[in-house]
Parts: C-alpha cells; structure tokens; sequence
C-alpha cells in the first residue's frame, strides 16, 4: 500500500469537527491525541502483515476462513453480564441454556463482566473466569470498562485502572492467540503489541474482530481526584487506539483478500449510545479516530459491516452513520456509511435474553439474529 494513500485516509479520520468542541482546558489534550493517535496508526497501517503475527501465523489462523462453506453458521453474543448478586448466582444457568442451544458454535461476550459500583476484586475476577471456562464453545470475551477504568471509583474500590488492566489480562489472556471455553479455537492476537484481547478471526466467509473499545470516552474520562487524563492513563489509550485502528485496518483487508461476504466488528462501547438525549463531544472525543477509522474501511468494503456492542444496556438495532444521522457531523465522517449496521445487547440488571446470531449461507442478509430469553 503507498504511503501517500494511507496517510490521507488517516488526514480524513482526523478532522476538525465543526460545533463539537471539547471542554475548556482540554482542548490542548485533544489535538494531541488526534496528532499521536495518527502518527502511531500510521506506523502500524503502513506495514502489509498485522505486526502481532508472523506470516507462518497469520497463514494458519487465516485457514479457519470457511471456504466453500454450505451450511449456516450461528454464535450467541451477551454483554453487562453478571450484574450484581442474582445474576452471579443464574449465570451458571445462562450458561448451560447457550451451551445446550444445539446451533450455537461460537460465544462472544462483549465486556463488562460486574455493574460499575461494585469492587474490581481478583477474587470476582477469578470467580468469572471460572464460570467462563465452563462454555462448551470457543468463546472470545472483550473487556469492559466496568472491570478496570471505573475501577479508581471509591466504591470499586480505589484502584489504579492501568494495574486491574494488567491483571484481567494475566487471568484471560493467558494463552493468546488462543479462545476460551472448553473447546478453545484459534485467532489471530495482538499479544505481540502487548493487547492480547483484540483478536481476529473468520468463519463462514464472514471476518470477525474483537476489538477493545471501553466506555468512559475511551478511558479519556479522568479517575478521580483529577480534572484532565493522567500522562499513564492518555499513554495507555494512545497505545490501544492505534491498536484498535490496526485491527480494524487488518480485518477489512483480510475480508478484502479473501473476498468474504461480511465483516463483523464486537466491542464493549457505545459510541453511538440512543439513550443519551443530548451528547457532548467532549465525552466521546476519545471514540472519533475508531470511528472514523470504521466509516473509511466500511466505505472501501463491498458488502455489508456488522458492528455489535453492549454498554448502554438496552436492545438496538439502527445504522449510526446512515444519511441523516446525527453521529455523522458529531464525528466529522463526511459521507454517509450505509453499508454499517449496529447492534446493541440488552445488559445490567435487566437482562433477560441473549442475542443468537447466524451468518446465512445464501440470501440477502448475511446475518440475522434473535433474542432469546433466559429460561431460568
């Protein structure tokens, strides 16, 4: 790819966003992300092979693309699950309901894995990844910001995010490259980039990421006792955005290389959260290079995107940068993206479904889903 051409994709993912100012005094921090967060991408993008992964091991996890694939193919998909003590105690229940769902092959659980006001213990975390190791499936799980950037909050327990981060990486990410569950499947990883849970994989001629994107602008939101972002905290961000702008660059070129039907992108935040009446940019600066970064590849793709998230909690379905839609001029995105749809998961304490997804093996839609209630 010439640079010249990367560089001006990356000019566009950066624009100045006309009435959407940050707040006084972060103006400053602002530009400076956008500035580094494009110089790292740039870096990243530039090379032809994702630089987490050798040739050798981008080849052999690029053969699970399903080729010639003749039968449907469904995964289930949940999100903000447990939340508090009654859902911690069902969760054993949900989980055998998916794992005896005779269609379900794969299970993507989308962050957030505790309500945001309970304590970021190694003892809860442990608790779960117990209970995930009991999914029969391959099962990929994206962190949310409830486990570790809300977790400097008083009533989680005054912790240093940066430090819970590294610990739920230790404890899931063990073996990377590698899923959960009980019958664990290979994927592509940035462990080499030190962000072992954006991972990559295909299936059913449709290419799938699981991308670390939290709530909380990003984790630009500042932990408590501060008014700005920490030097640590906007260092750990620059570092997974240009990351996340990578591992969106490499799923489309790989669906591209492969001429699949579909790409299919998981993450824990919503940056186009329905539930907000009157969104500032100021609280979701953070999210416009990934944004950005997702309208230029949606636009060079030549078939339909699937974006699926959780945080906001309730049940969507909508295409957030369809004409007309607000998040258009909010994220400086110049041409509408209709090929884009998102979904969102219900969550917190009203969850009482999970979405069952199936890639269509003929057919307009490529996917379809459903939700299906909890039996227990």
């Amino acid at each position: 790819m010439r640079t010249g051409k990367v560089t001006r994709g990356l000019d566009a993912a950066l624009p100045v966003v006309t009435g959407a100012r940050p707040p006084a005094g972060q103006k400053e921090i602002l530009m400076r992300y956008w500035r580094r967060v494009a110089l790292a991408a740039i870096s990243v993008v530039a090379i032809g092979l994702p630089a987490a992964q050798s040739p050798a091991a981008a080849s052999t996890a690029e053969t699970n693309h399903g080729r010639g694939h003749v039968r449907d193919y469904t995964f289930a998909v949940i999100g903000d699950i447990p939340y508090g003590d009654a859902q911690i105690a069902n969760f054993p229940h949900v989980i055998a309901q998916i794992n005896a769902d005779p269609d379900v092959q794969w299970v993507d659980h989308l962050g957030d894995i505790k309500s945001g006001s309970s304590l970021c213990t190694d003892e809860y975390f442990q608790m779960i990844k117990q209970r995930f190791d009991t999914f029969q499936d391959p099962f990929v799980y994206t962190i949310g910001d409830n486990e570790w950037t809300d977790c400097h909050r008083a009533n989680n327990g005054s912790y240093n995010p940066l430090e819970r981060l590294s610990a739920l990486r230790a404890l899931f990410f063990a073996n990377p490259g590698t899923t959960l569950g009980k019958h664990p499947a290979r994927v592509l990883s940035q462990a080499d980039q030190g962000i072992p849970e954006n991972v990559r994989w295909e299936r059913a001629d449709v290419s799938f990421a699981a991308v670390h994107i939290v709530g909380s602008n990003n984790s630009l939101a500042p932990w408590t006792g501060n008014t700005v972002p920490t030097p640590e905290q906007t260092a750990e961000v620059l570092a997974r955005t240009s990351a996340a702008i990578q591992e969106i660059h490499d799923t489309f070129a790989t669906a591209r290389r492969h001429h699949d039907r579909a790409v299919t992108l998981l993450t824990q935040a919503d940056m186009f959260d329905p539930t907000v009446a009157d969104a500032t940019f100021a609280d979701y600066y953070g999210f416009q290079p990934i944004v950005a970064a997702i309208a230029r590849e949606s636009a060079r793709f030549n078939g339909p995107v699937y974006l699926f998230n959780g945080d906001s909690h309730v049940y969507d379905s909508d295409k957030p940068l369809a004409a007309g839609s607000k998040w258009l001029a909010f994220y400086g995105v110049a041409s509408p993206v209709p090929n884009l749809s998102r979904v969102t998961v219900d969550g917190s304490t009203g969850v009482d479904d999970y979405l069952k997804v199936t890639v269509h093996s003929r057919g307009r839609s490529v996917l379809t889903w459903t939700r299906v209630p909890f039996t227990s």
